[in-house]
């Protein structure tokens, strides 16, 4: 996210926006938040008044109101402590709930969004918005809806009962406050400035961090500890310059706030001691007025630092806001219809795309169509354009030129809903989540019986490997699939592609990274699953597709050549020259040829 959006405006409409999204349909609980701040504030104002008063009884040698001092401090001191108790747990209930709502639209959003959006961070930085940043969100949420309002109506408390018993002290006394206001706001702009950074530099570690873990493998071959290790120091030391940034700035707070405070005191002890002197005031005033100021001085504290805790806030509002702010442009067009497939054939016309705006063509007045029930292989080299190509079909992206058509509907003018469910994918990057075998076999249809998972799961030869698993098909696959073998993982992607039974499907050579015997299992699946569909395969090996009813050669975004692979090796062209390099690099391979 760029750092200018972030430092742009002030926090006031954040907080705005807070409380109208996230905090207005809690309002009940608030009030009952703000009913018990108010007993804490009035029990804490009661003080001066109670320490004046026995103050004066003391003098006065009033044998009645000393006897009912204790009484009543007691009274008040029990209704702070029971206030405190159920305000905690009233604010504990409704930041972590606030918290939770927000999360879950964060990661609403985010699953809702453009791949080009995601794309644009890390997965290990946009986790650590969920983390760090609401870190953040819950402790100003916390803050605000304690100690900024009990601080506040503590003070106000506090305040009249100082003008309560003298009026020109409390005039007095405040005209310390815009000395100390000041600085405070400037420091807090500051923090808010390195919050910003430090919020950016922790989604780089994390970033780092997770992808230096990955690639432990790569790193000890090619003996990168000594780089991944000088990198990481960097990061954390960049981190640690920040977070010593931020709690100098914080560390100014206290000090200031101490001066500020011995000033008010000191005016108010000369005023005061030379009106107990001339008999225009007692001690009773004194002392209450005194312990007024003092207790009025730790809320004005926690205020000051609450200034810092509510910018680094905002610059983690702000990033949460910019992220819920982007609308998705791939969307229902007004209007859209549910697609209607009669045989499925795939039109790509006058197809142009390119990944930025003022980027390179991707892919370049691709003209191409795909035949309904029959398979179209796309060949090329890396780069060319194949994947961006598939990419289109289930509108990951929007064509930025001309128009893919699914049976004459562009793909743009009918519902996603519809359009994606009527596309299986299945891609040599298997991608399973964290739960049974079932479950990542049902993704394919929610609602599915069990006998249809079974008789997917068959279709795709995964039935007997799950069967052998000691919990079947209510084994955990862990995460990424971790507790399977990479033909298992496959043959259950395959398994929930027969179970979608989508009349269009499309492969990214779901085979290139198996073993023969897992090959050979993946490859009789796929070849039943791709019959009597319109199937868009793209081959990295060419020996895979020499059956396809058409291969398409790719090269820097544009289509140049088409048609069987008989006819292609007889013209000798670019097709023919692959095929002579993938032979010359794989050897004679007569079974695979042989295909």
């Amino acid at each position: 996210m760029a750092r200018k959006s972030l430092l742009r405006g002030d926090t006031l409409p954040l907080i705005r926006r807070l409380w109208r999204d996230w905090m207005r349909p809690h309002a009940k609980v608030l009030m009952l938040v703000l009913v018990l701040v108010a007993l804490v504030s009035g029990a804490t104002g009661l003080y001066p008044v109670l320490i004046k008063a026995a103050f004066d009884a003391f003098a006065a040698r009033d044998a009645t109101a000393i006897l009912l001092a204790p009484l009543f401090v007691v009274a008040v001191t029990s209704v702070k402590g029971f206030s405190l108790l159920a305000l905690t747990i009233l604010t504990n209930r409704v930041v972590t709930k606030i918290e939770a709502d927000m999360q879950t639209a964060l990661y609403g959003h985010m699953i809702d969004a453009d791949i080009a959006q995601i794309g644009r961070e890390s997965p290990a930085a946009l986790t650590q918005r969920f983390t760090t940043d609401f870190l953040f969100i819950k402790e100003a949420l916390t803050r605000l809806s304690t100690v900024f309002l009990r601080e506040v109506t503590t003070i106000i408390a506090l305040v009249a009962a100082m003008i309560w018993i003298d009026p020109v002290l409390t005039l007095v006394a405040g005209l310390t406050v815009p000395f100390i206001a000041w600085p405070i706001e400037k420091i807090g702009r500051k923090l808010r400035r390195v919050a910003i950074s430090t919020q950016e530099q922790t989604g780089q570690m994390a970033s780092l961090i997770t992808e230096s873990l990955a690639g432990t493998r790569i790193a000890k071959t090619y003996s990168l500890e000594g780089y991944l290790k000088g990198k990481a120091a960097r990061t954390f030391d960049e981190i640690r310059r920040l977070k010593m940034k931020a709690a100098n700035a914080r560390g100014r707070l206290d000090p200031l706030l101490e001066a500020g405070g011995g000033f008010a005191v000191a005016a108010v002890l000369v005023l005061i001691g030379q009106r107990i002197v001339s008999g225009g005031s007692t001690v009773g005033d004194f002392t209450g007025f005194v312990s007024a100021l003092i207790l009025a001085a730790q809320p004005i504290r926690a205020l000051g630092n609450l200034n810092a805790i509510v910018q680094e806030a905002a610059a983690a509002l702000q990033r949460t806001f910019d992220v819920m702010d982007e609308a998705p442009q791939i969307t229902d067009r007004p209007g859209a219809k549910a697609l209607v497939v009669q045989g499925g054939e795939i039109r790509f016309a006058g197809l142009g795309f390119s990944y930025a705006q003022d980027g390179a063509a991707a892919l370049d007045h691709v003209d191409l169509v795909v035949e309904a029930g029959r398979t179209t292989a796309l060949v090329g080299r890396s780069g060319s354009g194949k994947s961006t190509l598939l990419s289109l079909v289930p509108r990951l992206y929007d064509a930025t030129r001309g128009a893919v058509l699914i049976d004459g509907q562009d793909v743009r003018d009918v519902t996603l809903a519809s359009l994606r469910s009527a596309i299986a994918v299945v891609s040599q990057e298997v991608v399973l989540f964290d739960d049974t075998v079932r479950a990542n076999i049902a993704f394919g249809r929610p609602g599915a019986t069990e006998a249809e998972i079974v008789e997917a799961a068959k279709a795709a030869a995964a039935h007997d490997f799950i069967m052998r698993m000691p919990e079947g098909y209510d084994t955990v696959v862990g995460t990424g699939g971790g507790r399977l073998s990479g033909g298992e993982r496959q043959r259950v992607s395959l398994a929930r592609a027969f179970l979608k039974d989508a009349p269009i499907l499309l492969l990214d050579e779901a085979t290139s990274a198996l073993d023969s015997e897992s090959e050979r299992l993946v490859q009789d699946a796929i070849r039943r699953l791709m019959r009597g569909r319109t199937t868009l395969v793209i081959a990295h090996r060419l020996s895979t597709v020499r059956d396809a009813d058409k291969i398409v050669v790719m090269e820097a975004g544009r289509v140049v050549e088409t048609g069987p692979h008989e006819t292609l090796i007889g013209k000798g062209g670019t097709y023919a020259r692959l095929h002579r390099l993938q032979l010359s690099e794989d050897g004679d391979l007569p079974t695979a040829v042989a295909r």
